[in-house]
């Protein structure tokens, strides 16, 4: 990977570590839907009068949008706001790096490495042993089924990404969510009403605004821009496991600004995705060096 790659994939792991923090924030001032409506309206706007149209089919942009985007943080708002702690939402939500390897090997037929298959097993145990954790928490486990399922959506964005190949990375970002914030609205109307919306209007304070920003412009367009970039660049298998640092950044910033604390079974459970996600990255090398250690000794 080059230099300037390596930095764009430490920004977005940055960003993205610390997006969970601003996630707290702006449910905690709006509904879950509200929140994903202003986050995607300042992703368009103004930004939408200033990027051209990338070259791609509408279908794969609205698909884009719907899956990539709208599931993937209609579940992740949803489950912050059932009090799930954003430690273990950063760190459940990184098993979309299994689900992407999982999906790539079935629709884009890429090839599965022995380390992969071990470190989806063993974040399938680590994942179990979080949800017995919750059911001896006041957290419901609705919290951690959400995120799962956020997870799978993040996953088949990616695949979608990957299908759509070289493109503008923020030309992507902005036009694939054009509809976005129209699902978010309509959502919030199922769920709340209008008279719901317009409670959630006469209550936000500069703390929501701020937070409904800093997804916007940040979490969004400036890190799913680089994202893309990296995605469209490199093997997915090899892009997706990076965002294994930011559960990282997240634990951190949740502990110092969010006073969060996890039971002994969600540590456990959490120490042994981490595990699965080192297995992931760095699995098939840490083999291939022993082997070659193994043929100099066996030669000299």
């Amino acid at each position: 990977m080059l230099f300037k790659d390596k930095l764009a994939a430490f920004a977005v792991i940055f960003i993205w570590g610390i997006n969970f923090f601003f996630m707290k924030v702006g449910v905690s001032e709006m509904s879950p839907m509200m929140l994903g409506f202003f986050r995607f309206l300042l992703v368009l706007f103004p930004a939408i009068f200033l990027i051209k149209i990338p070259k791609v089919a509408w279908k794969w942009l609205f698909l884009y949008g719907l899956i990539g985007n709208f599931s993937q943080f209609a579940f992740v708002f949803s489950a912050i706001s059932t009090n799930m702690p954003t430690s273990l939402v950063a760190l459940v939500i990184q098993s979309q790096a299994f689900f992407t390897v999982l999906i790539a090997s079935l629709l884009l037929k890429e090839q599965v490495k022995w380390n992969q298959w071990l470190a989806i097993a063993v974040a399938a145990i680590g994942l179990s042993i979080i949800a017995l954790g919750q059911q001896h928490s006041a957290i419901p486990l609705l919290g951690l089924i959400l995120v799962i399922c956020a997870a799978m959506a993040w996953a088949c964005g990616n695949i979608i990404v990957k299908k759509i190949g070289q493109v503008s990375p923020i030309g992507l970002v902005i036009w694939g969510n054009i509809l976005t914030p129209i699902w978010f609205l309509l959502l919030a109307f199922q769920q709340q009403g209008w008279q719901g919306i317009q409670a959630d209007l006469n209550t936000i304070s500069w703390h929501g605004v701020v937070a409904a920003a800093f997804l916007g412009y940040f979490a969004t367009i400036v890190g799913y821009s680089l994202w893309v970039y990296l995605l469209a660049k490199y093997p997915v298998a090899k892009i997706s496991p990076l965002s294994l640092w930011v559960p990282v950044v997240s634990l951190i910033f949740a502990f110092i600004f969010l006073n969060e604390h996890l039971n002994h079974w969600q540590w456990i459970g959490s120490l042994i995705v981490m595990f699965g996600l080192l297995v992931h990255l760095f699995g098939d090398k840490v083999l291939q060096s022993q082997r070659s250690k193994t043929r100099v000794k066996a030669s000299g």
